[in-house]
Parts: structure tokens; C-alpha cells; sequence
């Protein structure tokens, strides 16, 4: 390998080489429920017609613009991260 590993990289092969790793004894089942929630993330089923502010419109396609994603996708993520815990309000 002729890349250089970052610190953290270096530290998960030297664990790996010192047999800190072991395999799930389900593998095969842990790598299907991983294929599966990674579809079931990226299923788009439902279509939905949302009302938003003029201004909230246009912040949204200025901060999709900033990432270089369309702006359907930035709020269908921000409202997936909401659903699921994992977007909080800033207090």
C-alpha cells in the first residue's frame, strides 16, 4: 500500500493485526440488515407536497447550492434526521 493511513486508520490496522477484530458469528445476516436499511434510506416511495416561506425556500436552495446537492434532497435529509433522532433544535 503506497497511501499514508491517517492516525486513525493506522490505529484500527494495528488493532486488526494484534487480533482486537472478530467477526460477527451472523455475518452473512448482519451484511444483509446492512444492504437493507442502506436501500430503505435511499427509497424515495412517497411523493409529498410541502408549503414553505418564500424565505425558507430560498434559504434552502442557497444552502443545497453550498453543499452541491438539489435542494429536494437537502430537505428530504433534514427532515429523515429529524424523524430519527439525529437533528436537534440548537438551544
Amino acid at each position: 500500500m503506497t497511501d499514508k493511513l491517517s492516525a486513525d486508520e493506522q490505529d484500527i490496522l494495528d488493532q486488526f493485526e494484534r487480533g482486537e477484530w472478530q467477526s460477527v458469528p451472523n455475518l452473512e445476516d448482519e451484511i444483509q440488515a446492512a444492504r437493507q436499511a442502506a436501500r430503505q434510506t435511499f427509497n424515495k416511495t412517497k411523493r409529498v407536497n410541502l408549503r414553505v416561506t418564500e424565505r425558507d425556500f430560498n434559504l434552502a436552495h442557497a444552502r443545497a447550492r453550498e453543499e452541491g446537492i438539489p435542494y429536494q434532497t437537502l430537505l428530504s435529509s433534514v427532515i429523515h434526521k429529524y424523524l430519527s433522532g439525529r437533528l436537534t433544535e440548537k438551544r
